[in-house]
């Protein structure tokens, strides 16, 4: 599969935007290796598919990522650009330096609730929070892709979040 550019990363993200963002996740940014959430191809998208298919047993590849959008949930990123394989000095400039558009987007998005998807990420996605005068509840998660136990406790977590979520577009899409 070829690589997509940032610029087609982000007119494939914004396919799957929601008009109302319930569940607004952080990732802190794209992966260097060009895997990508809304391509269905890296860890966070595999995790957070397997948490959806344990409330809803009949999620699919197939279907996923229209019943994340369904459900009011929505992924972005804390920096625009891949910093995984940045030393750690500049992998914290990065993060500092991406409050600022994350906050911008948080003004645009405004989502009921924020969930950075790595703990590192919280102090940052909150900073962004008070530059956009954002206030709700910000969900702590921990990252769900590398080790098996921080994926279990990323599914037992999110998996109460996410039921509710579904009832509620469920309810809404029953009843307009």
């Amino acid at each position: 599969m070829r690589r997509l550019t940032r610029r087609e990363q982000e007119a494939l993200r914004e396919t799957f935007r929601p008009q109302r963002i319930r569940l607004l996740f952080i990732g802190e940014a794209p992966p260097a290796s060009g895997r990508f959430f809304y391509s269905a191809n890296s860890g966070l998208y595999r995790a957070m598919r397997d948490a959806f298919r344990k409330v809803v047993p009949t999620i699919s590849d197939a279907n996923f990522l229209t019943g994340f959008m369904a459900s009011g949930c929505y992924l972005t990123d804390l920096c625009p650009r891949p910093v995984d394989r940045l030393a750690d000095q500049s992998r914290q400039r990065a993060r500092v330096a991406g409050e600022r558009l994350l906050a911008e987007e948080l003004i645009q998005l405004r989502p009921e609730k924020i969930a950075p998807v790595l703990r590192a990420i919280v102090k940052n996605v909150e900073n962004a929070a008070l530059l956009a005068n954002w206030h709700g509840e910000v969900l702590e998660l921990p990252y769900p892709g590398r080790w098996f136990h921080n994926r279990a406790e990323f599914v037992r977590t999110i998996q109460p979040i996410l039921r509710g979520l579904l009832i509620r577009a469920n309810a809404e899409t029953s009843h307009p």
